[in-house]
């Protein structure tokens, strides 16, 4: 009979020691919930009403915040959402220091995440191969 350490014990069954998340990933988690809110509740420029929030990157050191946002439309849609996010940059990022109280704000850069797309053509592709397959074993 083995003596098993108390501490392993605890941690195998998930009650030791906490996976602690990152501060920059809470840190990020935070200010996605606020731009979202932001966006739904204050945010008046029409160009951002189709506008969400996919995700943030956070740096460690938390110098810098990329907030990556998706749009329903085309590529007009997409353009005008760059140009709305860009202007209340300012505003947003003096709301995210009222509310989350941190030494320093991060300063934030707005991408458009296109995984959605990349996700869709990959789709497609395995399509095509599962098609192709298909076709290859009614031929043999």
């Amino acid at each position: 009979m083995s003596v098993l350490d108390p501490k392993q014990t605890l941690d195998s069954i998930g009650i030791g020691a906490k996976n602690e998340q990152k501060r920059s990933s809470r840190v990020a988690g935070a200010i996605r919930t606020e731009l979202s809110m932001l966006l739904i509740s204050k945010v008046g420029d029409s160009r951002l009403h189709s506008a969400s929030i996919s995700r943030v990157e956070v740096t460690d050191d938390l110098s810098l915040a990329k907030v990556y946002f998706t749009v329903f439309g085309e590529n007009k849609e997409r353009r005008e959402a760059e140009k709305g996010f860009q202007r209340a940059s300012g505003y947003m990022r003096s709301h995210i220091a009222k509310t989350l109280n941190l030494r320093f704000t991060p300063a934030i850069q707005f991408h458009y995440d296109n995984v959605a797309e990349k996700v869709a053509e990959l789709e497609e592709i395995f399509k095509e191969i599962a098609d192709e397959r298909n076709n290859s074993q009614d031929r043999s």
